[in-house]
Order: structure tokens, then C-alpha cells, then sequence
């Protein structure tokens, strides 16, 4: 067990000595425990270069009172974005230089608002399905989930406060439930993937795993190209959630849907309103129609590295391209015009209701026991497919010690009353004790 997130309110307020202090504590940490939960890209001398870009921080921001509300925070990078100093390989074994450009946009904002780059994380092979070495800090014999595998295992085990992920399906959700901690899949578009090799342009979020809600909320703030503030404080009462009931469902496993029972019990019984609704007919399309986007696009995108390294990919990013190449321009063009008509529908669903947010099980079951499987995505899929935001919450532990969570999926471009909602359902939901 090695579960241990720090928040970034632990950060907070803090002089120049308490900071260097909080960060030479945090790198001990990740000497001891890193080598068994293996979240980062092996770097010669993290500590050094992370103490002297902290003193270059207070160089550039000597007066305590201007610095930016990120100073000194350690965060990871999951290993498909582009940062300057560091390789990007995609957790593939082709030549990093076919991966080399401009710093990615979300990087250079979060130093801007004065983070210190922890490090790459570990994602899977092109944040696909093959596995890297990662293994979730509950259990060491489980998976922490994918693609964002070292940034969910990386937050979990107290490296740092916030990381950044991708999802194309449930990259970010999905390890963020395994492992015990927030995830935040915004509404598409909302953050730049500029400097992030892409997967499925047409599909691609970045995603932000969180120690907590207010982490995720403080990096989105930084991360959105516009943020608004203004959100009306809510109370429980204020609150209405809507509990799916339909062929979506039925996919999780039966501990999972008791596990949101029990959770959606709990949230009705301290003032929220719950109300069982249906929306998908027929999951098994949905889950084809947006796999067979998602194919295409990854083969158009590795078209020309395919051509001279097909030698180097494995086999399930071989086969995910030759499924691409046989997608049909009618079916594709039909996937990506079914995102705006499904995405209607979701909005129309949470207006009429005068909800805050769909509720679901994040994962199909608890992190699944070996490290050669990353687990299913599929009740993370129709949300990313649309668009929409999803919030990923700890919602308990199942019967062996694994972390259970719930889904929060809000209205598209109503991330910040997502937001705020996830917070007061948070704080009614405890935090998991690890």
C-alpha cells in the first residue's frame, strides 16, 4: 500500500524554506517508493534539477505576494506532451526524435502559473492499450489503469498534486478510479492539445488527475484558454443528479452498480436529489461507432511512422491501425457527425431535468488484478465521444481494499459548474483511507 495523495492546499501559504522543505520531503518519497511503483521516465538527477529550477522560481518571482498560484508545485506530464529538456517517446520504442517539437501548450501554461515539471509520466504505447511497467499504488500486483498510467499512480502515491493525462476513451477516468484519486476529463476542445501527440483528433481531451477536487479545479483554471469564475455556490439541496438506467448500466460489473447504489442512497440521504433515468439504447453501437473513429484517425496519424517502424510497434497498435485503415469515409464521416447529435442529447437530458450532472460507475469493477491488461474503458466512452465533462470521484473500497469511484458526467462547456458541484458531492463522500 503506498496510496498517499497530497492536495494542494498542502502547498499553500508556505515560505521559501517550508517549499524547499515540502520538495526535498516529496523527493525522498519518490526514492523510496518509486522503484515499486515505477509511474516516471528514469531521469540521472531529478533532485537537482528540480531544486535549481525552484531557485530560478524565486529569482523570477522574488516578492511572495505576486507569485503565481501554482509556485513551487510539483507536477507530472504524461509522456505523449511535448516538454522542453525532456524526450517524448509516447511510451513507444521508435525514435523520440520523430516526436520532437514546440513545448506543448499546457506545459508552458503551467509554468507560467510557476509549476515545476515533476517529471514525464509512464503512459501506455501511443496512449493505446499496451501496457508500460506502471502498477497501482493500492496493490503493486494490480493495474493502475491506462493510458494515463503514470500520472494516476504518481498523484496516488503523493508525488504530486496534479498530473496531466489524456483520454480518447477512459484514459483519464479510468486509471483515476482505479487508483483512488480525481479525474477530470474536460468538455473537448476546452484545453489545448497543441504539443501533444495525437491519437484521434476528433476524440482527444486532456485530462487532469487530482489529488482532489480543488487540485483538479486550480489546474483547470489554469489550463483552459477562458475560465469563469462566477459560478453560483450550491448546497446539497440545490443538487440533482441523474442515475442511468439503461444498456450503458449493464455493462459494469453487479459490485459496481451496489457500490453506486449504496453511493447514490448516501447522496439522496444528506439532501441530494436523485432521479433513475434512461438515455442509451443501444451501447454496443455507440461503443463501435466511436472505436471505429477513433481507429481511422490513429491510422492517419501514424500513417508515415508506420511506414518505416511498423517493426517497433506492438501488436495491438498494429492491429488498431489495420482496423483503421479498412474504416469506410461514409461510416467515419457518420461517427463524427454522431458526436454533435449524441452530445444534443445529453444537454437536452440534464436542461429538462434542471440537473447537475448524469451519475455512473467510473469503471466497469475495481482495478483489475496483472499488469498485461489496463482494463475496460467502455463506461467512460459515450462521455469522451460527446464531448462532455467528466468527473471522476473515490466513492469507497470494495471488499479487498480497492478503491471504488463514481462518474459525474455535466453539460457540455459547463465544466465550472461541474466543478463546484463535484466539490460539495466530494466533501459528503469522505476521502478513501489508505
Amino acid at each position: 500500500m503506498y496510496y498517499n495523495p497530497v492536495s494542494l492546499k498542502n502547498f499553500s501559504g508556505l515560505s521559501e524554506e517550508e517549499l524547499r522543505a515540502k520538495l526535498e520531503t516529496l523527493l525522498e518519497r519518490i526514492g523510496k517508493i518509486e522503484p515499486h511503483i515505477l509511474s516516471l521516465l528514469p531521469e540521472p538527477d531529478r533532485r537537482k534539477r528540480l531544486l535549481s529550477e525552484f531557485d530560478q522560481l524565486l529569482r523570477r518571482f522574488p516578492d511572495p505576494s505576486s507569485r503565481p498560484g501554482l509556485f513551487g508545485v510539483p507536477v507530472g506530464v504524461k509522456d505523449i506532451f511535448r516538454a522542453d529538456h525532456f524526450e517524448t517517446r509516447a511510451g513507444s520504442v521508435l525514435p523520440p526524435g520523430l516526436f520532437s517539437g514546440p513545448e506543448a501548450e499546457t506545459v508552458k501554461r503551467l509554468k507560467e502559473a510557476g509549476a515545476l515539471i515533476l517529471g514525464k509520466t509512464v503512459t501506455t504505447e501511443f496512449a493505446y492499450f499496451q501496457p508500460g511497467p506502471t502498477r497501482n499504488p493500492w496493490n503493486l500486483k494490480h493495474t493502475p489503469g491506462g493510458s494515463s498510467s503514470g500520472s494516476a499512480a504518481a498523484v496516488a502515491a503523493g508525488f504530486c498534486p496534479i498530473a496531466l493525462g489524456s483520454q480518447t476513451v477512459g484514459s483519464t477516468n479510468r486509471p483515476a478510479a482505479y487508483c483512488g484519486i480525481v479525474g477530470f476529463k474536460p468538455s473537448f476542445g476546452r484545453i489545448s492539445l497543441d504539443g501533444v501527440i495525437p491519437f484521434s483528433p476528433s476524440a482527444d481531451h486532456v485530462g487532469v488527475l487530482a489529488a482532489d477536487i480543488p487540485s483538479a479545479s486550480a489546474a483547470a483554471e489554469v489550463l483552459f484558454g477562458s475560465w469563469q469564475p462566477d459560478i453560483p455556490a450550491t448546497n446539497p439541496a440545490q443538487i440533482k443528479i441523474l442515475i442511468l438506467e439503461d444498456s450503458y448500466s449493464r455493462q459494469a460489473s453487479e459490485e459496481a452498480l451496489k457500490a453506486l447504489r449504496a453511493t447514490s442512497d448516501l447522496l439522496s440521504a444528506r439532501g441530494i436529489t436523485v432521479k433513475p433515468v434512461s438515455l442509451i439504447d443501444s451501447v454496443e453501437d455507440l461503443n463501435k461507432i466511436h472505436q471505429g473513429m477513433i481507429a481511422r484517425e490513429f491510422a492517419e496519424t501514424h500513417r508515415e511512422w508506420f511506414k518505416e517502424h511498423q517493426h517497433l510497434y506492438s501488436q495491438i497498435s498494429k492491429d488498431l491501425f489495420t482496423q483503421g485503415e479498412k474504416v469506410k469515409d461514409e461510416d467515419f464521416e457518420s461517427a463524427r457527425a454522431g458526436r454533435l447529435l449524441f452530445r444534443r442529447r445529453i444537454d437536452e437530458l440534464l436542461n429538462s431535468e434542471r440537473a447537475l450532472a448524469l451519475l455512473t460507475p467510473s469503471a466497469q469493477a475495481t482495478a483489475p488484478a496483472g499488469l498485461g491488461k489496463t482494463g475496460s474503458p467502455l463506461l467512460n466512452l459515450p462521455w469522451t465521444y460527446a464531448g462532455v465533462p467528466a468527473v471522476t470521484l473515490p466513492s469507497g473500497l470494495d471488499s479487498e481494499g480497492l478503491p471504488l469511484a463514481i462518474q459525474l458526467v455535466g453539460g457540455f462547456g459547463k465544466d465550472e459548474e461541474l466543478l463546484a458541484g463535484s466539490k460539495i458531492i466530494e466533501t459528503l463522500l469522505g476521502k478513501l483511507k489508505g
